[in-house]
């Protein structure tokens, strides 16, 4: 079987660079390079080691929902990427203190907690810890 060592870096599609940017700053990642590519693509890293490629090209009329999360129909795809912490109450304090909203907020059977926000794409992001 091949050795896969780690997720290298998530690609994510987005609308502006410069909203795009600006929200992921308020969690942490840093800007890194871009855009870069035909594409184009920024990138942007948390000193996590944690790497999101943002694919520049998303077209202004594409629908105010994500097709994959908020439509009826069940697509094929990534819904959302899952971000582990270690003290989710004070991530949720960071987060609301940036302004950010929470979409939703659960807890599992086996203790693990974790919540969702959307970035200006829509696109999902989990904050989970681990029970």
């Amino acid at each position: 079987m091949m050795q896969i060592l780690k997720i290298n870096h998530v690609g994510l599609r987005v609308r502006s660079l410069e909203t795009t940017r600006r929200f992921y700053e308020k969690i942490g990642f840093e800007f890194i390079a871009g855009p870069i590519g035909p594409e184009p693509v920024a990138i942007m890293e948390h000193p996590s080691g944690i790497n999101i490629n943002f694919i520049l090209n998303a077209s202004d009329d594409t629908p105010g929902t994500n097709v994959l999360m908020d439509v009826a129909a069940k697509y094929t795809g990534f819904t959302h990427i899952a971000l582990e912490v270690d003290d989710l109450q004070s991530v949720e304090r960071e987060i609301r203190a940036a302004g950010i909203e929470i979409t939703e907020t659960r807890r599992i059977p086996n203790g693990a907690e974790f919540f969702f926000v959307r970035d200006p794409d829509d696109n999902v992001l989990e904050f989970h810890q681990p029970a």
